[in-house]
């Protein structure tokens, strides 16, 4: 019994003891939370002061977009305003990839060519020499514009034909010729009378004097011959390389560069060269094509530049080589319009000359009719 009374006091002791345990750990346990809560507000603290540092970083960065949407909207005001005030752009004409208007004798349409503006040597020179294979498709029977029969009369119509029209030289000419038949007639001739017979001509006075003095210089020096060589051609009186060439070339068959108005205006159109001089023309052009070619080349050039690539109104339209012309839209370019500024044989009209030759007839071409025929 008593062992029994004292395991039952042993037991009871056992639970105290763990009853005392476990509220030694319960007040540890409440210990810690207590510090825990005591340490909190600090760390409230701390994350307060980080949302308030956001906050003013936030607002800084908001006035800061203000700021650049704020120059923006100025920017794009200055460029709206800068914008209008800049005049419109003026549209390129391009030329068409297919003929506009088919001449008769043009060449099928080929693929449009623009050059652009550092184009390289050897592209010029093909293009340039397309454009005169071309244009040798269009006039395959141009010929000199002046009528004659010899080198003196080719030699006299070219020095006539200045600040003229060819077919004006050639309504003068055959009265002149009839009276005057050779170097040594018109060497010998009465300048009043000569005036006379060139005054349609115009600057009848000094071209009165030109002929006269170059027939003179003829019968002195050569014999009566035209000579056939450039730097005895030059040395007569109102001859210069132009006329040189003309007679060099179509009395004598010796390639030649005539340089005329018209050349020149159309070679710089192409932008073959930009030169205004016409020796620097003649050296510049000549460089593009073999010598064989520029006879041809100055016949093709020049009656493209009388028929359809007109000084002041060109006929962009109804031109055979558009697709290849940096200058197209310069002229008129509707087919219709530009059919109607088409001259000579293109337009349906007599040609310059009396006695044009038989291919030129074939053609079509129109002699043109004798002065004072109307």
């Amino acid at each position: 019994m008593k062992k029994a009374a004292s395991a039952k006091k042993a037991a009871s002791a056992k639970k105290a003891a763990s009853a005392k345990g476990a509220s030694v750990k319960g007040a540890a346990s409440a210990g810690k939370t207590a510090s825990a809560k005591k340490t909190a507000p600090p760390k409230k603290a701390a994350s307060a002061k980080t949302t308030a540092s956001a906050k003013k970083a936030a607002s800084k960065t908001s006035a800061a977009k203000k700021a650049d949407s704020k120059a923006s909207a100025a920017e794009k005001a200055s460029k709206g305003a800068a914008l209008k005030k800049a005049p419109a752009a003026k549209k390129v004409a391009v030329a068409p990839k297919k003929a506009t208007a088919r001449l008769k004798g043009t060449a099928p349409a080929k693929a449009v060519v623009h050059p652009p503006g550092d184009e390289s040597p050897t592209a010029l020179v093909r293009r340039a020499r397309r454009i005169n294979r071309e244009l040798a498709e269009v006039y395959p029977y141009a010929h000199p514009e002046l009528d004659f029969e010899n080198p003196f009369q080719l030699l006299v119509a070219t020095v006539l034909s200045a600040q003229t029209t060819d077919l004006r030289v050639n309504q003068t000419t055959p009265s002149l010729f009839a009276k005057y038949p050779t170097p040594e007639d018109l060497a010998a001739a009465n300048p009043e009378e000569v005036e006379e017979i060139l005054r349609p001509c115009g600057f009848f006075r000094a071209k009165t004097r030109s002929v006269i003095g170059l027939s003179k210089a003829l019968v002195e020096d050569f014999g009566g011959e035209v000579p056939g060589r450039l730097e005895d051609l030059v040395k007569l009186p109102g001859v210069g390389r132009k006329t040189a060439f003309v007679v060099l070339g179509n009395a004598f068959g010796r390639p030649g560069i005539t340089v005329d108005t018209h050349f020149q205006r159309l070679v710089r159109r192409w932008r073959w060269t930009g030169e205004t001089d016409p020796d620097k023309i003649e050296a510049a052009v000549g460089a593009l094509f073999p010598k064989s070619d520029w006879t041809d080349l100055s016949h093709h050039v020049i009656w493209h530049g009388r028929r359809i690539c007109h000084a002041r109104k060109p006929a962009c339209g109804a031109c055979p080589i558009a697709h290849l012309c940096p200058a197209y839209g310069e002229g008129e370019t509707d087919p219709e319009k530009a059919k109607k500024l088409l001259k000579y044989e293109k337009g349906g009209f007599p040609g310059q000359r009396l006695k044009p030759p038989q291919a030129y007839l074939d053609a079509g071409g129109k002699p043109a009719p004798p002065l004072g025929a109307g």
